[in-house]
């Protein structure tokens, strides 16, 4: 991973740009949310079709996520981010007016391939950042990220609280997007791949660990996100109108833990922090579960953000700097695997919830933690040797 074109750290514009990378990339993704609603009205879309379309998000970021190494490592983070920006601008309209539901799948594949390749692009660019200023920056991009989806999904509803249409709601959002490409998007890194190298290289054992990592930790996430007002709802008495800020809660403190992982990460170092988060992490299922409390729970929700936060950004930084395979496609992989955290590991969490119950099934998902926490000084020591 070349970092040559990496103007200094001082160079302001370039960093505002490497910074709003990772903001443009979590608007992107919490555009769509809003606008399931509208989709399933104007479609006249049932369950089980909603949660068939709901699958194409995932799939067309899954298909995309491996491609979009081998396109950051030939045609540089500045044409990836540009051509994954460019559709989710032209798919995003799709998705705020048709109403035809075959129309409405492939438009979120592409939306999600996008989205995908505008991921995976940013974490390439952050990671050749870090290596140039020798600084950890993961974690604050990342808290970026998180700021943005909230930004996105909460600037969307309130228009549409507003009565503004799905799409006027959705054009301020690209509006936005397309102001970025003309501006500070121009300082994006040009080339981000070695000179020759290959466009495909087998992934290797510490890689493929790395992936397997980052899906534990995508995997708590996205069972935050599909289940945690269900529990609140049905295990804890509260009404449906507020079940959502179990996930509220989990997303601000999941983006302050990470805007501020950076001064974490330098002073306790990667090894300590991922063993920390883990605990941190365990604590708050402990509260959430055992506590029969709605306000309390909240609190744990709020715990496992915390807890979270900077576990991905520290695993995808390790992909990124590792010398086993190219940066740009030890990054794709590891996002790849780890993805399937959120696209799967809900439906996982919801069979088991089936045959156990629900508080059992999150009560797994914590085991994971102790994955982390056992596999990090193994980790570190065979980056040393």
């Amino acid at each position: 991973m070349s970092s040559q074109e990496i103007p200094p750290l001082h160079a302001t514009p370039h960093m505002l740009t490497y910074r709003l990378t990772f903001l443009m990339s979590g608007l992107c993704m919490g555009a769509w949310a809003p606008l399931v609603p509208y989709a399933r009205e104007r479609a006249d879309i049932d369950d089980g079709k909603l949660g068939l379309l709901l699958l194409c998000l995932g799939l067309g970021s899954l298909v995309m996520m491996p491609l979009a190494g081998i396109m950051n490592a030939r045609k540089g983070c500045r044409f990836s981010l540009y051509f994954g920006l460019t559709l989710v601008c032209a798919t995003l309209p799709l998705l705020a007016t048709l109403d035809h539901f075959y129309g409405l799948m492939l438009s979120l594949t592409l939306f999600g391939a996008g989205c995908g390749l505008v991921d995976v692009t940013m974490n390439v660019q952050g990671v050749m950042v870090e290596r140039s200023t020798q600084r950890s920056l993961m974690s604050g991009f990342h808290g970026l990220f998180s700021l943005g989806t909230i930004v996105s999904a909460a600037g969307i509803t309130f228009f549409l609280w507003l009565g503004a249409s799905p799409l006027i709601a959705s054009s301020v959002l690209i509006a936005g997007i397309v102001l970025f490409l003309l501006t500070a998007g121009r300082h994006a890194l040009g080339v981000s791949g070695e000179k020759g190298a290959p466009l495909f290289v087998r992934p290797t054992r510490q890689v493929l660990a790395l992936g397997t990592l980052c899906l534990l930790a995508f995997l708590t996430e996205g069972s935050v996100l599909d289940w945690s007002a269900i529990f609140l709802a049905d295990y804890r008495g509260v009404d449906h109108s507020i079940a959502g800020l179990g996930f509220a809660v989990f997303a601000v403190m999941m983006a302050t833990g990470r805007l501020n992982g950076d001064r974490v990460v330098a002073r306790l170092g990667s090894r300590k922090v991922l063993v920390l988060s883990g605990l941190i992490a365990m604590a708050g299922f402990a509260v959430v579960l055992t506590l029969d409390n709605w306000l309390i729970s909240l609190a744990g929700f709020a715990v496992i953000g915390i807890g979270v936060s900077n576990i991905a950004p520290v695993y995808l930084s390790l992909a990124g700097t590792q010398r086993s395979m190219p940066g740009e496609l030890a990054i794709s992989i590891a996002t790849s695997i780890g993805y399937l955290g959120i696209l799967l590991g809900p439906a996982l969490i919801g069979f088991a919830a089936k045959a156990t119950s629900l508080g059992w099934a999150l009560f797994m998902t914590a085991l994971g933690m102790l994955v982390i926490i056992a596999s990090a000084p193994r980790l570190f020591a065979a980056r040393s040797a």
